[in-house]
């Protein structure tokens, strides 16, 4: 992955050059079709992604609940605080995206205090949310 590809993404925004390419050395880049499913609510998670291109809607209980777009990113829930999926996410269009797996995904929250605040932030806003 290139770091050149984090550039356009907010939860990225600030950070260097230095710091985007660590990033990307943690990351890989996954293109799925419309209809994939990249995570199924209940299941333990594994991974953290970042839509790059295309979208996907969040599914909680069959419901769909939330579009995602470029620079939505999903997956640091389960990761972080329940140990299960909350939601399912389907791709709605041809999606690129980041993903990231657990071990690299700590690694990041811990070097980059700036990220991990923002993905903090963004998990307080989805609880408050249901």
């Amino acid at each position: 992955m290139q770091a050149k590809e984090l550039e356009s993404v907010p939860l990225f925004a600030g950070l260097s050059n230095r710091e985007r390419e660590q990033v990307a050395r943690w990351a890989d880049i996954v293109e799925v079709p419309a209809g994939y499913h990249l995570v199924d609510q209940g299941r333990i998670p594994h991974e953290f992604f970042v839509i790059l291109q295309g979208g996907a809607e969040v599914v909680h209980d069959g419901k769909k609940v939330k579009d995602l777009g470029p620079g939505d990113f999903f997956g640091e829930i389960a990761l972080l605080e329940t140990g299960r999926r909350t939601a399912s996410v389907v791709s709605t269009a041809p999606m690129k995206a980041v993903v990231m797996h657990q071990r690299d995904f700590d690694a990041m929250r811990e070097v980059l205090p700036a990220v991990a605040t923002r993905i903090q932030g963004a998990i307080r806003e989805r609880m408050q949310e249901r």
